[in-house]
């Protein structure tokens, strides 16, 4: 996969994912927190898809194969995650239309996600690597709300909130989103990105 390269001159909504990339930060003091739902979320379809990471150190990801593609933890803290998804897409010959990328969004409610075949990073310093690494935007993205109640946290708060663990009360809301985007995840596999989103985007907008 070259930078910009364009995959096909058929519609990228019709296509499906050959490569899953969840975002998030290494190590222990990282683990559950808001800024790694992507990992949790790849976690629970490597667990659905009964396959186990394996370490990658030339890719400086943790890698799994599932039939039909792969899902990808890049382990190069968040703001250098595309130099991992470059290296396994170049490898395998995936090219960013087909590589979905999960992760937090904290301009949206917990609870709630999005499913956007490109755009811009909007503020995060993952989609910003990712973007400037595979040199286009325009690769599929799963978001993932991490907002309070309240809305996006206050700029003094933002980082303390990001990188903080989900609180209790927060955690069934949690559990049950991270099933949802699996579930979307595996319906981008089955029947591609058009399909899902208008399946789980719809039900996004519905009182």
């Amino acid at each position: 996969m070259l930078p910009g390269d364009d995959p096909s001159p058929r519609d990228p909504g019709g296509l499906k994912p050959r490569l899953i990339v969840g975002l998030g930060n290494p190590g222990n003091e990282y683990r559950d927190t808001r800024h790694n739902i992507g990992f949790m979320v790849v976690d629970e379809m490597a667990r659905k898809l009964g396959v186990s990471f394996t370490e990658e150190k030339r890719w400086h990801g943790l890698l799994a194969k599932f039939s039909g593609g792969w899902l990808l933890k890049p382990q190069t803290y968040m703001n250098d995650s595309g130099r991992s998804v470059l290296g396994v897409g170049q490898f395998y010959k995936v090219v960013p239309a087909e590589t979905l990328v999960v992760f937090d969004d904290v301009d949206i409610p917990l609870g709630s996600l999005r499913l956007r075949l490109g755009g811009s990073a909007g503020g995060h310093n993952g989609i910003k690597s990712l973007v400037r690494t595979l040199g286009t935007q325009d690769f599929p993205r799963l978001k993932l709300g991490i907002a309070t109640a309240a809305g996006r946290p206050a700029a003094d708060r933002l980082v303390g909130h990001v990188l903080g663990k989900f609180s209790d009360d927060e955690k069934a809301t949690l559990h049950l989103i991270v099933q949802r985007a699996a579930d979307a995840i595996t319906t981008t596999l089955q029947n591609g990105f058009e399909a899902t989103m208008n399946l789980f985007n719809r039900k996004e907008q519905q009182p």
